[in-house]
């Protein structure tokens, strides 16, 4: 059994790592942010020193698994990401917050079983990969990214027919906003995020959506 002292330790580093990947989520406005994370370790961690003290109760008397218990926590995290993972409009957004959730459970994990150094390294790669990834992500991003705001008649199916043109122009949808005309009631106006991985001349794009019957106009940003 471990001390008074030490199960306060190692409660508390808990608190902090989960706190420094929270605050590197909450700094870019995630989902999950500060609280979120420092619960998620913490109870991680509480779990994974209640299994070990659970084991040392019965040791000897049974063939008890220590790990049975926080073996749970590693599938019982995916319901908290599941709900973080959000589908809007054609994209999907919330995977990564989800993946960080899950990885700080591990850390609360590895905090409550004493194995500090691999929660220390974990907690280093996990805020530098999220950190440095994220900027080198945006960067590339913002390089290659077309906003496309396409004024077109409302008629069924027709946000699909777009959304098929850009396929085929194989270009990727990074998010769709659909709003009324404010001008013209029968008109809506579409914007598209899509990501020119192919870097094609913004006029091969606009010709392409423009030939869709009903659209109005095409303008790129």
């Amino acid at each position: 059994m471990i001390s008074e002292w030490e199960l306060f330790f190692r409660l508390t580093l808990a608190c902090v790592l989960g706190g420094v990947i929270g605050y590197e989520r909450q700094s870019r406005r995630k989902s999950a942010g500060l609280r979120t994370n420092v619960l998620v370790c913490l109870g991680s961690c509480l779990i994974m020193v209640l299994s070990e003290a659970l084991y040392f109760n019965v040791e000897g008397r049974t063939n008890a698994d220590p790990a049975r218990l926080a073996a749970q926590v590693v599938s019982g995290i995916g319901f908290l990401g599941a709900g973080a993972i959000m589908k809007e409009g054609l994209t999907v957004t919330g995977l990564t917050t989800a993946a960080c959730i899950w990885a700080v459970s591990g850390v609360g994990l590895a905090v409550g079983a004493g194995y500090y150094s691999g929660a220390l390294f974990t907690t280093a790669l996990i805020f530098s990969t999220l950190g440095t990834l994220s900027r080198i992500d945006e960067w590339v991003m913002h390089e290659k990214n077309l906003y496309l705001t396409i004024h077109t008649h409302e008629r069924p199916g027709q946000l699909m027919h777009i959304s098929s043109c850009i396929d085929d122009l194989q270009l990727k949808v990074r998010g769709v906003k659909v709003k009324a005309d404010e001008e013209h009631s029968d008109i809506l106006c579409i914007d598209f995020e899509v990501y020119n991985h192919r870097s094609l001349k913004s006029i091969v794009v606009v010709d392409a959506i423009k030939r869709i019957e009903g659209v109005v106009s095409v303008d790129v940003n």
